[in-house]
């Protein structure tokens, strides 16, 4: 939901950048290649050591690069299958290293809040699936109240206002996280079942 309707915006925002990266000699595929490890690492070492503000700031910006690939491969016509699944694999990387990071941190500390997490990963992965096999039946699956986009401005906001030492933002985050997950594997699998019709 919020993608569709930031997206146009951010992209004549980043078009320069793009374009000049390109100029530069960099690929989209390298470029998702950096976001994606990047961000994996980070979340994985900052979060997974309990820094959860610096970690939700330094996550955020290597995430945005995932903003730029696209941009990079529209521009120069390089769009292509495999350039699509690479973005997509390091997506999902990404998604599990930051929620299995934070997974593990309060397991550490015995957080009644890891369950929680665990399902939304899960959920998370649903997501993902369901409308990958939609598509590889000929179903256009899109929608949903939590894409990517949202689940991820959830999950950083909590943990960094965690990270700053407000109380309950981690609970209240990933319950509410939770909550519209199941929502969206619920509509998702709505979508194909009226499309498979």
């Amino acid at each position: 939901m919020l993608q569709s309707s930031i997206k146009a915006p951010v992209t004549r925002v980043i078009t320069p950048l793009c374009r000049g990266l390109l100029k530069a000699g960099i690929t989209p595929n390298q470029m998702s290649a950096f976001g994606g490890i990047a961000s994996s690492v980070v979340a994985i070492a900052l979060f997974g050591s309990g820094h959860f503000f610096a970690a939700a700031i330094v996550t955020t910006l290597f995430v945005l690069f995932d903003l730029l690939d696209g941009t990079m491969a529209r521009l120069s016509n390089s769009t292509s299958r495999w350039g699509a699944l690479l973005d997509s694999t390091l997506d999902r990387v990404a998604d599990a290293s930051i929620l299995g990071a934070i997974a593990y941190w309060l397991s550490r500390h015995n957080d009644r809040l890891v369950p929680v997490i665990l399902i939304v990963l899960i959920s998370g992965s649903l997501i993902s699936y369901i409308k990958a096999r939609a598509e590889a039946l000929d179903i256009e699956c899109n929608g949903g109240i939590a894409e990517r986009t949202e689940r991820l401005i959830v999950v950083l906001i909590c943990a960094g206002l965690h990270g700053l030492g407000v109380s309950y933002a981690l609970s209240i985050g990933f319950w509410f996280l939770l909550a519209i997950s199941l929502t969206t594997v619920g509509q998702r699998l709505i979508i194909v079942y009226r499309g498979s019709k």
